[in-house]
């Protein structure tokens, strides 16, 4: 392929809801632009872009692929992107690099959630949209009701550049309502067409979908609606309206709408030089990025002979090592060359710049502004990272990947697994940015975040058939807490006499409640209060380690007691026999003895909520919260016909909560959560809470 300038390169995403046909309609597209010899499976996991064993055994995309071709003096790169909401962060990455959307739509199913969310995605990316309605040949398809159903739930700026003509198994062609022409399908399924005259039983709407157009292009400019209004339909010619249109695209004023058959390779020709006429190329997109000498905004220019800039947005892992795909925003990146990663503020060396065509890859001497590439055994770069010239460092935007929403806990099947679970994480993380990892220091579990159960679930076959690891993903321990509620005081006299030198150690120390402070580092103030040295203060760390040692046990479920002030007052000790281990295990029991005294009380962690859900089905959500011990703090319309929701909630009744979620709102609701706070646990559940402790401590010694 030869090499292109940045006006003649257009990166445009394929997105779609599951199964509406993207990764088809991307084979139908290098079909007809003969990149490809004849159209790949998806059931038979033939396609260029679902090159994965994962994709394979599942029948859909599970990551993003980049599909390059070439039509008439234009290069396209396809990016493939999954369709389910477990693999969003995808998604997300391909918004941040490319020119342009193309969202396919089933024509018998209309806009499904997934639609929604991508949408959703791409207005808050400013990318310009195209739709392409699919599956025309498909039984119960209709063209007009999804269009329809596409301006009241997308956006009233939909409008056809096309209309189909028949549908189902009727369906054999479309009507370009700009050239007023038919196309029909070539019974060789190749990606050619027939012209023809419009059946006349079709010039009606034609026209009426036709006038319905024009009106949206001549509004995009006020000397084209002047004449319009003035002459009419002819007052415009076919490049006024070109122009027009491209102007609405551009600003997301107009959103057309394309029709056809992946399937029968019908109208791919038309969506391609849709591609090429109407979405801004790559040297139209305006690029931000921070000057790392000064600090200051400024935009890149998207030339070959500026300094060179580039953001990898994904990165795929293996035994053998990573490999980045990055896009060219300013300069060149060159084979033998380094850049300057900005993150780490380190060069990396570049051996080797490659093409990729899915998992194909070719060795290339550079990837011009624009483009995209692929480069290997980067030391320290990862998904997110710029790469610059060092002569001049910039920071690009980066990608915002979808906050995590499922917390599971990981647990590896044996000492190997658990001895290649740290690099196999990692790993994962570098491939898929949704991922987090942390160990909890209170239960000591490995934790994993993602965005869904199935997510995770999926990261554990993965990481099995990938690298060996066999894990187990449950849902975490609660962090439970204790407390004391009230100030209480005891004595402890611990003596040992063994026959040789004995233990003496008395001990009189009283507790009291801390405020809690979620800043507070340290959840004991210890003091020392002791006066006429009855205690020498030499044995007061042990005293110290005594009571956190207590406090780490817990007095009810286990868990540790927290947000303490214990004072040391008064005790005894002996010449002789009075040593470390007998204070600490004198300070450890009078701190239990005055804690129980005081009061122990088991605390929850609390939970803030902010979900967002069709407006239908916010009386379920609320009415669900307060069956989960929640507190609705409030709800506001978002004026985009969903309502946000505030709410508190204890984590123990939210673990699912992002399944619950989608079953309640038939996947159209999302939610995100933060730690708010630590609250006693209701009365009714405390023994249920204790009988768990118990129950999973003898499990524990039965091991």
């Amino acid at each position: 392929m030869r090499a292109y300038g940045p006006e003649r390169i257009h990166n445009i995403g394929i997105f779609g809801h599951l199964g509406s046909g993207k990764t088809t309609l991307a084979e139908a597209m290098l079909l007809t632009a003969h990149t490809i010899p004849r159209m790949g499976r998806v059931e038979d996991g033939s396609t260029v872009s679902d090159y994965d064993p994962d994709e394979h055994r599942r029948g859909m995309s599970v990551s993003l692929s980049v599909l390059p071709l070439e039509w008439h003096d234009d290069k396209i790169n396809l990016i493939d992107t999954p369709g389910s909401a477990d693999f969003v962060a995808d998604v997300a990455a391909a918004m941040r690099i490319l020119d342009g959307a193309v969202i396919v739509l089933d024509a018998s199913a209309g806009v499904e959630v997934g639609t929604e969310l991508i949408w959703e995605m791409a207005v808050q990316h400013k990318v310009p949209r195209i739709l392409f309605v699919n599956k025309l040949d498909r039984e119960n398809a209709n063209f007009y009701r999804t269009v329809e159903h596409a301006r009241e739930v997308l956006d009233a700026a939909v409008i056809p550049m096309q209309i189909p003509i028949g549908s189902g198994k009727d369906f054999n062609g479309i009507i370009s309502l700009r050239q007023q022409r038919a196309w029909l399908v070539s019974p060789d399924h190749d990606g050619g067409f027939i012209e023809n005259d419009v059946p006349a039983e079709l010039n009606e709407v034609m026209h009426e979908w036709r006038t319905a157009l024009i009106d949206k292009i001549a509004a995009t400019n006020d000397d084209l609606i002047e004449r319009y209004l003035e002459g009419g339909e002819d007052a415009l010619t076919r490049d006024e309206l070109l122009v027009g249109l491209r102007a609405g695209i551009a600003d997301g004023s107009i959103v057309p709408v394309f029709c056809g058959s992946a399937l029968e390779v019908a109208g791919i020709q038309q969506l391609l030089n849709a591609i090429v006429d109407s979405i801004p190329s790559a040297a139209r997109k305006s690029v931000s990025a921070t000057d790392l000498h000064s600090g200051e905004p400024l935009t890149l220019r998207a030339a070959n002979d500026e300094q060179a800039s580039a953001l990898v947005f994904k990165t795929v892992s293996d035994t053998y090592g990573k490999v980045s795909l990055f896009r060219v925003f300013s300069g060149e990146v060159h084979a033998n060359s380094s850049l300057l990663n900005s993150r780490t503020r380190k060069e990396e060396r570049i051996n080797h710049v490659y093409s990729v065509f899915g998992k194909e890859q070719r060795d290339i001497e550079r990837v011009g502004a624009g483009d995209i590439g692929v480069l290997t055994k980067l030391a320290e770069t990862m998904t997110n990272d710029t790469l610059c010239a060092a002569a001049s460092p910039v920071q690009l935007d980066p990608i915002n990947f979808p906050a995590p929403a499922f917390i599971a806990t990981v647990k590896p099947h044996s000492r190997s697994d658990l001895d290649k679970l740290g690099t196999a994480l990692g790993r994962m993380i570098e491939e898929d940015p949704s991922l987090q990892t942390s160990r909890d220091m209170q239960t000591g579990e490995t934790l994993l975040a993602g965005l869904s159960e199935s997510h995770l679930q999926f990261v554990g076959e993965r990481m099995k058939r990938k690298f060996d690891v066999s894990i187990d993903v449950d849902l975490p321990r609660i962090p439970y807490r204790e407390a004391i509620r009230g100030k209480a005081e005891a004595q402890y006299r611990h003596k040992k006499q063994t026959g040789g030198a004995g233990q003496f150690a008395d001990v009189t120390l009283r507790v009291e409640p801390l405020e809690p402070d979620p800043n507070r580092e340290d959840g004991l103030e210890f003091i020392n209060a002791v006066v006429g040295g009855v205690i020498s203060r030499g044995f007061m760390p042990a005293i110290e380690k005594g009571v956190r040692e207590a406090m780490a046990e817990g007095l009810l479920s286990g868990s540790p007691i927290s947000d303490v002030r214990v004072e040391v007052f008064d005790g005894k000790e002996h010449p002789v026999d009075s040593k470390e281990i007998a204070f600490k295990s004198a300070g450890k029991e009078a701190f239990k003895l005055a804690a129980q005294k005081a009061g122990v009380v088991i605390m929850e962690p609390i939970y803030t909520m902010e979900i967002v859900v069709p407006d239908q089905f916010a009386g379920d959500i609320m009415s669900d919260m307060s069956t989960r011990r929640g507190r609705v703090m409030g709800m506001l319309p978002t004026g985009t016909g969903k309502t946000a929701i505030s709410a508190q909630a204890p984590l123990a009744e939210i673990q699912r909560y992002a399944t619950d979620l989608r079953a309640m709102t038939q996947a159209r609701g999302r939610f995100a959560i933060a730690f708010a706070a630590y609250e006693e646990v209701p009365a009714h559940l405390v023994e249920t809470v204790i009988a768990a402790h118990k129950k999973e401590a003898e499990a524990n010694n039965t091991h």
